[in-house]
């Protein structure tokens, strides 16, 4: 007889669920964790470390490993129509498990997971076969930085105090307007809807945590007014906190 290959039982008994994202972390059959996540038609399962597939490259672990490794032997290296394939393969991966992450609320794998999709963009950036197939990518990167920012946010609130989990989100919100910046559309940061959203966080957490302006932002205040003393002050109680 024909071993059965349908995956009827296993989709039976994990109904697909359209407002959520269906996530969770099982065994495999040798121990180690993995995640699936359901969607409409299947499953879709991930390694919790390296390639979400489990691919490797010539003994790396992920495609920016040897990519890296490709760029230290030929500064001058172009990518290659199959180079940008496992590329962007590699981008999806990543962002799958990096939303499987959120859903799981272990925030702080998801910032390493957008910290590789990052770097993955520097170097193709640079590896890049034309500008066309850079911006392809460069257009998803605030979307990358609202995903880092959120998790590391939630992190700090998990790990920490509010005040950092704003000061996460503040930091975050330089970070993409210097991306609109170096794009030249700083006009349109304050009206994007990613920005709204982690603006619209921050003062939740402000308002549910009751705090007020963090040293940061009361430093960048002070600078502004030219309240030296003041500024001084406040950088020496920003040294003390991060010594401790």
């Amino acid at each position: 007889m024909k071993r059965s290959m349908h995956l009827d039982d296993l989709l039976s008994r994990w109904e697909f669920d359209p407002s959520n994202l269906n996530v969770r972390l099982v065994k495999g059959k040798d121990g180690r964790d993995v995640i699936q996540m359901r969607v409409d038609m299947g499953i879709l399962q991930l390694e919790t470390t390296g390639r979400p597939d489990g691919s490797v490259f010539k003994e790396c672990e992920t495609y920016l490993d040897h990519l890296q490794v490709i760029a230290l032997e030929n500064p001058d290296y172009v990518l290659s129509d199959s180079d940008c394939g496992e590329v962007e393969r590699e981008f999806m991966q990543y962002y799958h498990r990096r939303i499987c992450w959120l859903r799981l609320q272990y925030y702080h794998r998801a910032v390493m997971d957008a910290d590789h999709t990052l770097r993955l963009m520097d170097l193709s950036s640079k590896m890049s076969p034309d500008d066309e197939w850079t911006g392809s990518h460069e257009q998803y990167r605030p979307f990358v930085l609202f995903h880092r920012t959120q998790s590391q946010a939630l992190g700090e609130l998990e790990d920490n105090t509010a005040e950092e989990a704003i000061q996460a989100i503040n930091n975050g919100l330089e970070t993409i307007r210097q991306f609109f910046i170096a794009h030249q559309a700083e006009e349109h940061f304050d009206e994007d809807e990613l920005v709204l959203r982690l603006v619209e966080m921050r003062e939740s957490l402000r308002s549910e945590y009751a705090v007020g302006p963090t040293l940061n932002e009361q430093l960048r205040s002070a600078v502004e007014k030219e309240q030296y003393e003041l500024a001084a002050k406040l950088r020496d109680e920003l040294t003390r906190r991060e010594s401790n």
